[in-house]
Order: C-alpha cells, then structure tokens, then sequence
C-alpha cells in the first residue's frame, strides 16, 4: 500500500506492508514557510508540485520494490488545506488510473491514529482508546471503538490549536518558524512554575459546555501582556521562564482534559499524535500522569507523529483488511473533512 499525505507543509509518501513500514519519505517546505513566519498555503501548493513526483520515487527506491508492485494507493483527502490536498489528490488519481490499483481516500486526523499500528515492538493497540491529537493545525480529543469504523470527536480547539500558539508566542519572544522545537530549547532553562498562565476552559463554569474542548488563544494573550509589562517597565524579559511556563500551561490543559475523558469514559488508555508529541515536555509530562492515573500511554515512533504518508498507507492498508471497498475517482479534496468520516 502507498499513502500520499499533503495536507499541509509536508510532502509524506509512505510504503506499508499490512502493519510493516517499508518506506517513509518525508519532503518538507518548512525553511520557505519561515520567512512569513508561518504557512503560506499557495507557497504549500507549490511546494507539494515540485516535491511529489520525486517523493514517490524515493519511497519507492526505499522500499526495494517496483512501482507495479504497489497493490493500492492511499490519501489524505481532508482536512488540511485545499490547495495542498489537491495535490496529493490529483497524484494519487493518476497512479490509481495508471497502475489499475484501488484507491482510498482517508481522514488525516484518523491518519495519525493509524500510525500506531506501524509499531516496531509490533504490540497491537487495544481498542477502544483515547487519542489525543495536537499539531499546527488541530487539537483534537477522540475516541476510537474502531480505527475503520467508529471514531467519535469529544472535543477540539474553539480558536488556535496547539502548535499555533507556539508558533504566535515563540514570535512575540522573538524566536524563529516553527515555534514548538524553538520553545522547548528555550524552555530547557527555565522554570516552569516561575509565572502562572491561565489554563483555558478548564473552570467549573466552562466544563458544562466545553469539558473536551481547547482554547489557547487567551494563553497567548496572557503570554503576550506579560511580556509588555516587563518591557514597559524595563526589565529583562525572562525568556526561559516564559517559554517554560507558556509550555506547562499548554501541557496540562492537554493532559487534563485529555485524562478526564479516558476515566469518563471507563477507557484507560490514551494514545498520543500530531507534530507538537515531539515536544519533550508533552511526553515526560504525559508518562507522569497516565502512570499515576493507572493509563496505558501509546504514543507512536516520533518520525511517525508529524503528517507523513506512511500512517496514510497504514489506514488504508487497514481499511482493506476490514474488507472495505475503494473510494472510487469521484471524491475531492475536503479542508474540513469531519474526523467522523474515515474514508471518503
């Protein structure tokens, strides 16, 4: 099975084997995004055109097979963004027609879940579980009966996600495109207690309403006039204490909420994906806190949690095996595709 996945800045085409990674070529457009300070979609686009036909060639020499050994074609049809996915779309259309192979189009979120199953331990995941999925572009909390059947969304971000407020605040502390891995650096020498941000939607009055849902945006802000009363007041702004405070606060709203729906549910086991699990405290803080909740954590090979084809491969190739049939030519690229919809 071959996955496509273009949803955003990431060219990923993966080679799967039932459960067995063979291939993961990865094509990033991240350096020329880095000069807005963030995705420029028509920029994505562009850089998908140029890097996809290379990508399968390079997942392909990966693997060791043929591209007529490719037996069906996976890709992420949404969400993401339009013009991205169009390419990934329109690419795996042609390979499709060309080959004579069927064709699956697939949930990018559900994506991340599949993921797990590329395990090289090769333990099986046991469902159902709770996924968290934080990345640029999504926060998410699901729950997952069946990887190919049954996904339900307990709640997702109501503003920015995640990895968009540590985009927003490593600018106003005046580090580079992407924030996350800039953040964290920083973060390293500080003190995560030094100032206390607020933790959105996490109080009483807010938990009828939103208990599974996400909001960051008044974090950044919070972050944002702290730092202006520092600076209009002349003092060194503390940038290891910001960072770490900034990424505790965001961590343990994750966590939190993410926690409450395993034991609201009577699940107890979370599985971790999306870019913003590289971050080093999301994953000590995450092994912390399921251990004493008495939670099985899962969290995938982390050149598996950022967007990448191989876990496209794997959905589809899972997809299959449940006996599905093919999407057919006649679907589009979906930039708000519900995460209920697994196949298009």
């Amino acid at each position: 099975m071959l996955g496509i996945e273009t949803s955003c800045d990431e060219t990923g085409v993966g080679i799967v084997r039932g459960s067995t990674l063979l291939a993961n070529v990865i094509s990033s457009s991240m350096e020329e995004h880095a000069r807005y300070g963030g995705v420029v979609p028509e920029v994505a686009a562009r850089a998908h055109l140029e890097a996809i036909v290379p990508a399968i060639s390079a997942a392909i020499a990966e693997a060791g097979i043929r591209l007529d050994e490719v037996d069906a074609i996976a890709v992420t049809s949404g969400p993401g963004l339009s013009g991205a996915l169009m390419v990934g779309v329109g690419a795996a259309k042609a390979l499709s027609v060309a080959l004579g192979v069927p064709l699956y189009a697939v949930n990018h979120l559900v994506g991340h879940v599949g993921a797990d199953v590329l395990r090289e331990d090769d333990s099986e995941i046991e469902l159902p579980t709770i996924a968290l999925l934080v990345s640029g572009g999504h926060t998410s909390l699901l729950l997952v009966r069946d990887l190919v059947s049954d996904v339900e969304l307990l709640g997702e971000t109501i503003d920015d996600a995640a990895g968009e407020a540590f985009d927003k605040v490593a600018r106003l502390l005046g580090l580079p495109y992407p924030g996350g891995p800039h953040i964290d650096r920083v973060a390293a020498d500080g003190d995560p207690t030094a100032i206390r941000f607020p933790r959105g939607l996490t109080q009483p009055k807010d938990l009828d309403r939103h208990r599974y849902d996400f909001s960051f945006s008044g974090l950044k802000t919070a972050v944002a006039r702290w730092v202006e009363q520092k600076q209009d007041a002349g003092e060194q702004v503390p940038l290891g204490d910001v960072a770490a405070s900034f990424r505790e606060a965001v961590v343990d709203v994750l966590l939190t909420k993410a926690i409450a729906a395993c034991r609201d549910h009577g699940i107890p086991r979370l599985l971790l994906g999306g870019g913003v699990v590289a971050n080093a405290r999301v994953r000590e803080l995450a092994a912390e806190r399921t251990a004493a909740a008495g939670i099985e954590l899962r969290i995938p090979p982390l050149s598996l949690c950022t967007d990448n084809g191989a876990m496209i491969a794997a959905l589809g190739a899972q997809l299959i095996m449940a006996g599905h049939a093919p999407s057919g030519l006649d679907f589009g690229a979906d930039s708000t595709l519900p995460v209920t919809v697994i196949q298009a």
